[in-house]
């Protein structure tokens, strides 16, 4: 395990390791309907309402939602805007957009390095505010979900500054890799404020009891994180995934998202039948991308084919 896998590790095992003030009670027998009685994140907010009607309009058309992930910046402003657009264009139900950081914990090799080489090429938190601008301009029907670390968007306050251009930009969710529904409650209500929803994840080692509590606080959808590590394209999906879906999808109130290590269309498939509401690819496309990055056709035929696989 290299140290940057520890550090994920730690991440993941935050959010899933029951503490004394977030350990929830026993679920009741009817878990869904309670969650949806004494949900208190940002499920209600302007932002959660528009990624939830996009899961109702893959779901009305008897597929699962597809999320597509692109760099902000990466190779540089203008290709990552063609980029995100040929992913819509390609089949996008949701874009999640990833906000260059020095640090990614949870991105493994392929995110790596295009964030690095986003920051080398002078991306900034401004200038990706500006990019998912640009998105939702061009492209309004698509909720954006900003992906980002807690040190960008909250650092030594509460998020509202951050949040607030976030949302006058256009996005209508954030998912906070590194912050825990623990330490979440003050951005939450800095979110609710904005009307943003605040994405949480669940890991494999979520406890049954954690994952309840994560899901009854994630807004918009909850991220299921379908293996323990960091991100990147694998060759397979574990065969646990499919209990951990069927477990969350009990759990939560709002759609279950499954990403991490989803890179082909047999991945979706196998998502799909398990019962994953949205399925999210990232270093996929990245690497679709090509060695400079440039590669947008090529970025636009894989999110096709992923689209063409969410078919139940």
């Amino acid at each position: 395990m290299t140290a940057g896998t520890r550090r994920v590790a730690a991440v993941t095992h935050g959010a899933a390791v029951p503490t004394p003030t977030g350990t929830a009670a026993p679920a009741p027998p009817d878990r869904r309907a309670a969650v949806a009685s004494d949900f208190s994140g940002t499920n209600a907010t302007p932002g959660a309402r528009r990624i939830a009607a996009a899961f109702g309009r893959a779901a009305a058309q008897g597929r699962a939602a597809l999320i597509p992930y692109v760099v902000a910046g990466y190779p540089d402003r203008e290709t990552s805007l063609a980029a995100a657009l040929a992913a819509v264009d390609a089949g996008a139900d949701l874009l999640e957009v990833g906000l260059p950081y020095s640090d990614p914990l949870a991105d493994g090799a392929t995110l790596q390095r295009a964030t690095s080489a986003a920051l080398r090429a002078g991306a900034t938190l401004a200038g990706s505010v500006e990019l998912i601008r640009a998105i939702a301009a061009a492209r309004p029907k698509v909720p954006l979900v900003p992906m980002c670390y807690a040190n960008q968007i909250v650092g030594g306050g509460d998020g509202r500054a951050v949040a607030t251009r976030l949302a006058e930009a256009g996005a209508s969710g954030v998912i906070v890799a590194d912050l825990t529904p623990d330490e979440g409650t003050r951005f939450e209500a800095v979110a609710r404020e904005v009307g943003l929803a605040v994405v949480y994840l669940i890991a494999p080692t979520t406890s049954p009891a954690r994952r309840a509590d994560v899901a009854r606080r994630s807004g918009g959808f909850l991220y299921c994180v379908s293996l323990v590590g960091v991100t990147g394209a694998r060759a397979s999906l574990p065969p646990s995934v499919r209990g951990l879906v069927a477990a969350a999808k009990a759990d939560s109130a709002v759609p279950v998202a499954v990403g991490f290590g989803v890179s082909r269309p047999a991945h979706v498939k196998m998502l799909v039948r398990a019962g994953a509401d949205g399925v999210i690819v990232a270093s996929a496309l990245v690497d679709a991308l090509g060695p400079d990055g440039r590669d947008t056709a090529a970025l636009g035929r894989l999110v096709a084919q992923l689209r063409a696989a969410t078919r139940r």
